[in-house]
């Protein structure tokens, strides 16, 4: 437990800092991101709120935070809404993954199959880099999802190195995003 104490310790001092962004306002609108794997050291995992810039509307996510993480075949798709265009951003294929350093995620879904090692569920969200007191918190050393499915409001990182970069813009038929949601 001492390495996730560490990295919740530092996630928490980045933010204390603005190093990390504890909370700014978010566009109207969800994005995906895929991945056929992410393999992050350092996880931890708290409820919040994010608010919309231009409306003022909030929304309850999961604020996960991952030290360091590799991304395999990851994809990011941005639909524009009331359009067929769909931007998106392949990344991390051929064995070669995107990696990131200081993420943190404002989620609002997320699927996979996932395995968490040294996990220390029910931890207070103040000692994770969560403002509320007595608020639930989950950390573990390491986080390996397969198969990830993810719908989210933001994402910030202090690095993010994205190896093959693709980014199109698709229009009519071909405007399709990294994977469909259903329900």
């Amino acid at each position: 437990m001492i390495p996730a104490t560490a990295v919740a310790g530092a996630i928490v001092f980045g933010m204390a800092n603005g190093a990390i962004a504890a909370s700014f306002a978010v566009s109207g609108q969800t994005f995906k991101v895929s991945a056929s794997k992410l393999d992050g050291e350092g996880f931890t995992q708290y409820g919040g709120m994010v608010t919309e810039k231009s409306s003022g509307k909030t929304h309850p996510v999961a604020v996960s935070g991952i030290a360091s993480a590799k991304l395999y075949d990851l994809c990011q798709s941005v639909k524009v809404p009331n359009l067929p265009v769909v931007l998106t951003i392949n990344a991390g294929g051929g064995g070669d993954p995107a990696t990131a350093t200081d993420l943190l995620l404002d989620i609002e879904r997320l699927e996979g199959d996932a395995t968490f090692t040294n996990i220390d569920i029910g931890v207070d969200e103040t000692d994770i880099g969560g403002q509320r007191a007595g608020g639930f918190g989950q950390r573990s050393e390491k986080v390996v999802i397969t198969d990830l499915k993810q719908v989210a409001w933001s994402t910030t990182a202090g690095t993010f190195t994205l190896k093959g970069l693709k980014l199109k813009v698709n229009v009519g038929a071909d405007a399709k995003e990294c994977f469909v949601t259903t329900d």
